[in-house]
Order: C-alpha cells, then structure tokens, then sequence
C-alpha cells in the first residue's frame, strides 16, 4: 500500500472535491466554429513541419501567450507565438526541447498547461517514457528553468494511471491548484483523473480517480479520453474532453460535475466534430477563455485518423456560447 510519502510508483491519495463553483442559471451552449485554422505548420524542415497541436493560451500583459506542441517527425517540442486577438499569431519559437540526459528522454516535452500565478508562469508539461508530468517556469515565457524530477508520476501497480501520465490541464480553485490529466492503465486505456496542490510542485491524487471513464460501445470516446480542459459557471464545473473511436477520428465532448469530482458526460453542447478539409479526421487539444457570455475555444485538427502524430496538425478556434435556460 502506498504511503504518505511520494515514492517511485507510489504516490499521496486523499479524498477532496473542489470549492463549490459560482453560482448562475441554468445554462447550454453552442459552438460558433471558424473555418479556417488560426496557426498552421511551420516550414518545410522546421521544428514544427510536420504537427502544430495542443494549444496552452494564457494572458500576458496586454496579449496572448500561446504554448503549443511542434513535432517535426522525430521530436515534440514546446514552442511560443504571441498574439493581440487570439487569431493572428507571430513570433514562433520553440522554448523547451526533451533534454535525453534526464527523464525526459529524447521524445517530446510538450502536451502541456500554462497558467499565470504567483507572479512568474507555470507550465506542466509531458515527457519521458513512460510519459509523466513535468514543470517549467518563466518570468517572460521565453526563457524557462524546469525542475530536475518529474511533480507527477505514475500509479502503483495495477492502477489506472500506471502505464503513463499526460495531457494535464491546471486550474486555481480557491487556495489551491487542481490538474486534470490523463492516465494509462496495463489495458491501454486512457481515462481522466484529477490531483490538487497547494505550491504546483507537490501533487496529491484523487483516491477514487478517474473522475471520467470510457464512453459507451459505438460512442464517440469509446476507446479513449485525453485533453481535458476544465472551468467553472453557473453552478457547475465543465470540461470539454477529446474523445477517440475505434476508427482514431477525434472529437471534443463535454462533461459536467457539481464538485469537480463526481463528472457525467452533458447534452448540453454538441460533440464537436471536424467540418472541414483540415479537421475531418481529428478535433483535439482544447484550451479555453472564459467570457461573460462564453468560452473562447483554441484546439488542436487533423485530416488523418492517427493516434497521436503526423496528422497534418494545425491549430482552430471557436466560442462556444452560454444560453440561459427558460
């Protein structure tokens, strides 16, 4: 049994929930999509040719800040873009690259989630194999310091997370951060789970994680969930979700939760799926903008039905627009 300390393979586990979400009317939502993606690949040769995914934006002074993934055929990297509307990006390049001497490996550090806080920005990102969560900071978001260990890692032997740890997504509820992330079992199954922190560094894991599982046979997420991304309104914490079929086309789905513990996947938005020649296989990667009458949306599409890479990446935006109910 695991033990109040964190050791290889083990970990700390605690019962919690999150602070109670702001209160609201009940709610929906639509997606307003734009056709056209709002960051392609890079060129021919370069650090993000081949993929350009997973989307990180946060605020920074007066623009955005976007942390994406770029593979090239070999690696994944963490690039930075900059932009004043969300919409037109420039300034592409990359920050973090798998350093082969540590954990990390030779493969990716990239998959991550940014967030301003305590004055400098966070960024926990995937790397290593198997995959677990790293950390990296910055006071300007071009130069970064990571730390030397993984802040979380995987399960004990037979748990759901065992396998590998990624796509994290962190937000700041109350006192306290909170990351959604990705876990692999023995079976191959990817599923969502939650762990809180109080300095970013030192996680402690949802003891009945995951929070979500797989979708039912012939569903959309049937054979996969990964990318979460998490808010909270009008009396609920909501997160938009990918989920994989047994064909590897990609949507995003959402999920609803009263705590963000105890989570059922919502009819309250519609799956959203590629309509487009650049986004007919896969949707991915969302992150997300809250609004007072929305959510703004960057994710991550695809036209080749692939597990992970060499998808043709480039990176969408929609709103996804909250109705009140009658």
């Amino acid at each position: 049994m695991c033990g109040l300390l964190a050791m290889p393979g083990c970990g700390r586990y605690a019962d919690f929930t999150l602070p109670p979400p702001p209160p609201g009317p009940e709610i929906r939502f639509e997606w307003e999509v734009r056709e056209a993606p709002v960051m392609a690949q890079g060129a021919a040769g370069s650090w993000d040719s081949s993929d350009v995914l997973n989307p990180s934006i946060i605020r920074q002074g007066g623009a955005y800040l976007n942390l994406y993934s770029g593979f090239d055929g070999r690696t994944w990297r963490t690039g930075a873009a900059f932009s004043n509307d969300g919409i037109a990006w420039s300034g592409r390049a990359p920050i973090l690259a798998p350093d082969p001497s540590t954990w990390e490996g030779s493969y990716i550090a990239a998959n991550g989630s940014a967030l301003v806080w305590r004055g400098a920005i966070w960024y926990w990102y995937q790397a290593g194999s198997p995959p677990r969560i790293g950390l990296a900071r910055s006071m300007d978001g071009r130069r970064w310091t990571k730390r030397t260990a993984p802040v979380l890692d995987l399960g004990p032997r037979g748990s759901w997370d065992e396998r590998g740890l990624g796509d994290p997504y962190v937000i700041e509820a109350g006192d306290r951060l909170y990351m959604f992330y990705l876990g692999v079992d023995r079976a191959r199954r990817q599923r969502l789970g939650v762990a809180r922190s109080d300095d970013g560094v030192a996680w402690t894991k949802l003891r009945s994680n995951p929070v979500l599982g797989l979708g039912d046979p012939g569903a959309f997420d049937e054979v996969g969930l990964g990318e979460p991304a998490v808010w909270s309104s009008n009396g609920h914490y909501w997160m938009l979700y990918t989920g994989r079929d047994r064909n590897e086309v990609r949507r995003i789905g959402l999920a609803e939760s009263r705590d963000g513990v105890r989570w059922t996947r919502s009819d309250r938005a519609a799956v959203l799926a590629g309509r487009q020649p650049w986004n007919r296989k896969v949707v991915c990667d969302p992150t997300l903008e809250t609004s007072r009458d929305g959510v703004r949306v960057w994710f991550g599409g695809g036209n080749a039905a692939r597990p992970d890479e060499r998808i043709d990446g480039q990176i969408g935006y929609a709103f996804l627009r909250a109705i009140a109910l009658p």
